[in-house]
C-alpha cells in the first residue's frame, strides 16, 4: 500500500460560503411542518460523478422538482451556470449519468410502457435504456446491434449493461447483451463495437478488473437435484477457466468475488463460511487456497474492495467497504484515511457514541456513529485533486459537495425546500425480543422544541423484502422525517430476518411470517411505551410490500397495541411470495422454505381495528389484486377498511414518480388523522 495521495485540506481555509450552483434552496425556515411536495419531489441534485480528468462535473439535477436533466459544470468556473442537457424523448425520464470517459458520459433513462416489445405482451410497467453522450450533450453514434433483436428492441436496451469503462483505455469500454450475455468492446469515438466474448446459458455474471480482462464468472448448475452456483476463475498463467467454489442455494451462504489485485494470482474473496459476518479473504489462484483475511468488521458484514484508478498507483487496494449503520469505507491508503477524517471536520460531522449488543456472541460493546449526518466520498477524478462528498443523514437531506486543489465548496442540496427545516432527532437502539434475541432499530422522534419531551403518537414502520434493511441515513421514502415533523415518533425495527445484522439474525425469520418476525415489531413498541416514547393509546403500523403484510397482521393480531394499520402494496397471504419463489429454481432452495406463517386474508374476521391499503395500478410484483381481494374480504366481514389504487404507480420506489411519494404520504396522514385519530 503506497501513500501517493495528493489529498490535503486545509481546515481554516475551506470554502464553504460558495451557494450551491445551479439549485434554488430555501431562505427561511418553515413555520409549519413542511408540506409533502418538499419530500416528494425529485430530487434537485443526485448521481453526481467527476470526469476522469478532473475537469468537469455531471450530476443529474430537476430545478422545478418535476422533469429531470443531465448537468455538466466545468471545474474551472463552478460559478457559471451548468450546460443542461434533456431526454432525446419526451416520456424517458434520465435516472442516472456518470464518467466513463474525461468526455463521454454513461446515461440510464426510464419510462413508462404499456406494451413489451420483448414479450409482445400489453404490460404496464417501466423500462430502461443506456446510451452514451458528449459534452455537447450529443448521443454517441455506435454501431452496436445485439443478435436477435429488432429495431424497437435494440432502441430500448440501448448500448446495454455496462461491464467496464476501461480506465487506462482512453477510447474504449465494455457493454454486456442484457438479453444473450454477448460482450462487446465498444469504441466509444469512431462507433465500432467488436464482439469479445459470447454469453450463454450456462455462464453469467462474467467480472472484470481494471484493464477489462474477464477473470471470473458463475455457473449455476445441479448436483444430485440440489441447486448450486459456481465460481469459476480464469488461470493467470495458461487464461484457462476452472471451477474454485461452490455454494449451495440450501445452505446460504454466498462466496462472491470481491475484487481483484494487481497480482493476476490473488483475488479477494467474500464468505460468510463459519463466520456470523461476511469477511474477506485473499484467494491464490494457482495454490486454490484461500489465504488471510484481508478485512473484516467485528460487528457488521464485509463487503468489496476499492481500488485506486490513479496513474501513481494504479489498481492498489486502497480500501474496504463495510455495512454498518450505514453504507461505510475502511481506507487503508493512510492519505485518503486522512483526507476522509479532514472532510468530516471541515463538513462539521458530529459523533455519537451507541451501547450495543453483539447479536451473536451477546458480548456488549460500544462504537460511534454520525450525530445526524455523515459523509462519504463517491467520485473522484484520476489525481485524487477533484472530489465529491455526499453529506446526508436521517436529519441531513444528501447535500453534495466538491473539493477541488484544496478548497471545499457545495454543489446542491437534493430537497433545497427541506434546507432549514429543524428536523428531529434519529437513533440506533437495540431492544430485547421476548425470546432474548438483540433487535436493532432506527428511532426518530419529533422536535422537543416543538412538541416537548413525549409521549408521542408512534408509527411502526417494517421494511420490505423481507430480506432487506433500512440505514442511518436520510430516508428517500420521505416517512421518517414527514411523519416526524407531524409530531409523530416513528419506530423502524431490523426484524428477525433483516439482511445486513448478521447471519444469525437474519435466520431467526425462517419460517416466522406473521410470527417471531412480527414479535418483534410488537416488542419494539413495548419498548418505546417502558422508554416513555411512544403514547401506548396511539400506536399505529405502516409498512410497504413486506412492511404492508407485516401491517396487515398487526390489525389482526388482539394484542390491542395498534389503534389502526396502513398497508402498501402487501400480499394478503404467503402464497404468492411462495410461487413467485418457486418458478425460480434458485429461489426455489435459497429462500421459498424460508416463507412460511400466518395468513392475514384468511383471519379477516379477527381485525378489530382501521385498516387502509394502497398499491399502484402498475404494480407487477405484488399485484393490485392482492389489495383489492383483502378489502372486499373485510367489508364481507363488516370490518373498516379504505382502498385506494394509485394511478401510474409501480412497486419499487425508484419507479416514483413525485405524484406517487406525495400520494403516499399525504393518504397516509389523513387516514391516520381521520380514520385513525392519532393527531
Amino acid at each position: 500500500m503506497k501513500a501517493r495521495n495528493l489529498l490535503s485540506i486545509a481546515v481554516g481555509a475551506v470554502v464553504l460560503s460558495m451557494a450551491p450552483v445551479g439549485v434554488a434552496t430555501a431562505q427561511t425556515a418553515q413555520p409549519t411542518p413542511p408540506p409533502a411536495t418538499a419530500f416528494a419531489r425529485e430530487q434537485a441534485i443526485a448521481s453526481v460523478d467527476v470526469s476522469p480528468d478532473g475537469r468537469h462535473i455531471v450530476a443529474v439535477i430537476s430545478p422545478d422538482g418535476r422533469t429531470r436533466a443531465v448537468a455538466i459544470w466545468r471545474v474551472a468556473d463552478l460559478s457559471a451556470p451548468p450546460f443542461l442537457i434533456g431526454s432525446d424523448d419526451e416520456r424517458a425520464e434520465v435516472v442516472a449519468a456518470s464518467f466513463i470517459k474525461n468526455d463521454r458520459i454513461f446515461v440510464t433513462t426510464q419510462q413508462l410502457i404499456d406494451f413489451n416489445p420483448f414479450s409482445g405482451a400489453q404490460e404496464r410497467t417501466f423500462a430502461s435504456r443506456t446510451q452514451v453522450l458528449d459534452l455537447e450533450g450529443n448521443p454517441v453514434r455506435v454501431s452496436l446491434e445485439f443478435d436477435g433483436l429488432n429495431e424497437r428492441q435494440q432502441a430500448f436496451v440501448g448500448i446495454g449493461g455496462l461491464v467496464s469503462s476501461l480506465p487506462q483505455d482512453e477510447q474504449n469500454v465494455i457493454v454486456r447483451d442484457p438479453l444473450r450475455g454477448d460482450l462487446y468492446r465498444l469504441n466509444l469515438y469512431n462507433g465500432r463495437a467488436q464482439r469479445i466474448d459470447r454469453g450463454s446459458s450456462r455462464y453469467s455474471g462474467e467480472q472484470a478488473d481494471l484493464n477489462g480482462e474477464i477473470r471470473a464468472r458463475q455457473e449455476f448448475d445441479f448436483d444430485g437435484g440440489a441447486a448450486y452456483i459456481a465460481i469459476e476463475l480464469k488461470h493467470p498463467d495458461t487464461g484457462e477457466w476452472s471451477e474454485h467454489f461452490r455454494w449451495y442455494a440450501r445452505d446460504r451462504q454466498p462466496i462472491e468475488v470481491a475484487g481483484f489485485s494487481n497480482d493476476p494470482n490473488i483475488i479477494f474473496v467474500q464468505s460468510v463460511e463459519g463466520r456470523d459476518r461476511s469477511a474477506i479473504y485473499e484467494y491464490d489462484i494457482r495454490a486454490r487456497q484461500m489465504g488471510e483475511i484481508a478485512f473484516a468488521h467485528p460487528l457488521f458484514d464485509a463487503e468489496g474492495v476499492i481500488r485506486s484508478t490513479a496513474p501513481a498507483d494504479f489498481g492498489e487496494v486502497v480500501g474496504f467497504t463495510y455495512q454498518g449503520e450505514r453504507g461505510r469505507t475502511y481506507y487503508t491508503d493512510p492519505v485518503l484515511r486522512d483526507g476522509y477524517n479532514q472532510l468530516r471536520e471541515a463538513l462539521r460531522i458530529q459523533t455519537t457514541p451507541v451501547s450495543w449488543v453483539d447479536i451473536e456472541t451477546g458480548e456488549r460493546t460500544r462504537f460511534s456513529v454520525g450525530d445526524g449526518a455523515d459523509i462519504s466520498i463517491i467520485a473522484a477524478s484520476d489525481d485524487r485533486s477533484k472530489l465529491v462528498v455526499r453529506r446526508s443523514g436521517p436529519q441531513t437531506p444528501p447535500e453534495y459537495w466538491v473539493l477541488i486543489d484544496g478548497r471545499l465548496a457545495l454543489l446542491g442540496r437534493a430537497y433545497p425546500e427541506l434546507a432549514e427545516v429543524d428536523f428531529g432527532p434519529t437513533e440506533l437502539i437495540q431492544y430485547e425480543a421476548r425470546d432474548g434475541l438483540m433487535i436493532p432499530a432506527f428511532i426518530t422522534k419529533p422536535n422537543p422544541d416543538i412538541y416537548g419531551p413525549g409521549p408521542y403518537p408512534t408509527i411502526v414502520t417494517p421494511h420490505g423484502g423481507p430480506w432487506a434493511r433500512d440505514n442511518l441515513d436520510w430516508d428517500v421514502s420521505g416517512w421518517t422525517q414527514y411523519y416526524a415533523s407531524r409530531g409523530y415518533a416513528v419506530l423502524q425495527p431490523q426484524f428477525r430476518g433483516s439482511l445486513g445484522w448478521g447471519q444469525r439474525l437474519w435466520r431467526a425469520g425462517d419460517r416466522e411470517w406473521g410470527r417471531k418476525m412480527q414479535d418483534d415489531n410488537d416488542d419494539g413498541v413495548r419498548y418505546l411505551i417502558e422508554q416513555g416514547i411512544a403514547d401506548p393509546a396511539r400506536v399505529a403500523m405502516h409498512g410497504y410490500s413486506y412492511g404492508g403484510y407485516a401491517s396487515m397482521m398487526a390489525a389482526v393480531r388482539p394484542n390491542g397495541l395498534y389503534r389502526c394499520a396502513a398497508a402498501g402494496a402487501g400480499p394478503a397471504t404467503i402464497a404468492l411470495f411462495k410461487k413467485g419463489t418457486y418458478n425460480s429454481r434458485y429461489l426455489r432452495e435459497f429462500q421459498h422454505p424460508t416463507a412460511d406463517g400466518e395468513d392475514p386474508l384468511v383471519r379477516v374476521n379477527e381485525i378489530s381495528i382501521p385498516l387502509y391499503l394502497y398499491t399502484g395500478d402498475r404494480d407487477t410484483r405484488v399485484l393490485p389484486s392482492e389489495s383489492e381481494t383483502m378489502a372486499a374480504a373485510m367489508r364481507r366481514a363488516g370490518k373498516q377498511v379504505r382502498l385506494t389504487i394509485l394511478p401510474d404507480m409501480e412497486h419499487t420506489i425508484n419507479t416514483w414518480t413525485p405524484a406517487n411519494f406525495a400520494a403516499v404520504l399525504t393518504s397516509v396522514e389523513e387516514f391516520l388523522e381521520t380514520d385513525c385519530g392519532m393527531g
